[in-house]
């Protein structure tokens, strides 16, 4: 099986960092860790300026990367995957990442 990395770039609305927060800390990540594959999940934060606030980089493991990435995008928005108004969906971004050898 192939490891990648799910790279997350996100912000939260203005004045709701708190409500975003929780969500993602307490059911966003749990939600997203549900899906076969996706073994594990870390958050960060910007020291400096830059157009993202936060950076989560989830651990994948799968020979069916394309599946797993279609899965996740079905449950998004879903009740297996609910998305809070907290999150600036203009501005969230995601790349997935695969070793080079």
């Amino acid at each position: 099986m192939t490891k990648y990395k799910l790279v997350a770039y996100t912000n939260s609305v203005e004045g709701k960092d708190d409500a975003f927060n929780a969500w993602y800390d307490y059911q966003h990540i749990r939600d997203v860790c549900a899906i076969p594959g996706i073994l594990s999940a870390e958050r960060m934060t910007c020291v400096g300026e830059g157009p993202h606030r936060y950076m989560t980089i989830y651990e994948i493991q799968t020979d069916d990367i394309d599946g797993v990435m279609a899965e996740l995008g079905q449950r998004a928005g879903t009740e297996a995957m609910p998305i809070t108004d907290a999150l600036d969906e203009t501005t969230a971004a995601a790349m997935v990442w695969r070793p080079m050898a």
